[in-house]
């Protein structure tokens, strides 16, 4: 099973992923995680990307991605292509090989979830922290999202603290362990 957080950067997605993969292990589930990989491209991200900047982050995002599944039964991702994507269309518009590549891999992902904007983004180093560029982003996902006619599960903006049991819902999983309690007591 793979399972992706999409949305704008500073919207708590890589929270959610480490939240979730701690949930499936509870599940006993082998499962990893594709960290965000623009925070290792070696070309420039946020506002002042490239298109080559783009295109290494979707092809090591691709491959990240075939690596872990070839390792693990469930795999949550950090981002997936077609967030990735939106960054690439702000800065150089639509690319037609980008669509199609695109296109085909969001079909890999059991699960997308997408993340909402509830806050402007804060500094952590990498990430922009302009909240019109954060905006931007959001709206630039939500366009891809109905052109490529995608299906994903939106989280509910006013109950972040429901969010983990809202994703494994929508990924079709149990909301809590198989394993008897070892530390309670029978009453």
């Amino acid at each position: 099973m793979k399972i992706a957080f999409i949305g704008s950067h500073g919207v708590g997605k890589t929270t959610l992923c480490f939240d979730l993969a701690s949930r499936l292990k509870r599940l006993d589930r082998g499962v990893d995680i594709v960290k965000e990989v623009a925070r290792e491209c070696p070309l420039p991200i946020n506002e002042s990307t490239t298109l080559e900047a783009q295109a290494w982050i979707l092809h090591t995002q691709i491959a990240q991605e075939l690596a872990s599944a070839a390792r693990y039964d469930d795999v949550i991702c950090d981002r997936s292509v077609l967030d990735n994507y939106a960054y690439l269309v702000h800065r150089v518009g639509r690319k037609p090989e980008y669509d199609a590549l695109v296109r085909a891999w969001v079909g890999t992902y059991d699960t997308l979830i997408k993340v909402p904007v509830i806050q402007p983004p804060s500094f952590d180093g990498t990430r922009a922290v302009s909240p019109t560029f954060q905006l931007e982003i959001d709206a630039g996902i939500d366009q891809l999202i109905a052109e490529f006619g995608v299906a994903v599960h939106r989280l509910h903006r006013g109950d972040r603290a429901g969010w983990i049991e809202e994703a494994l819902r929508a990924a079709d999983l149990p909301l809590v362990p198989p394993q008897i309690d070892l530390f309670s007591l029978p009453a």
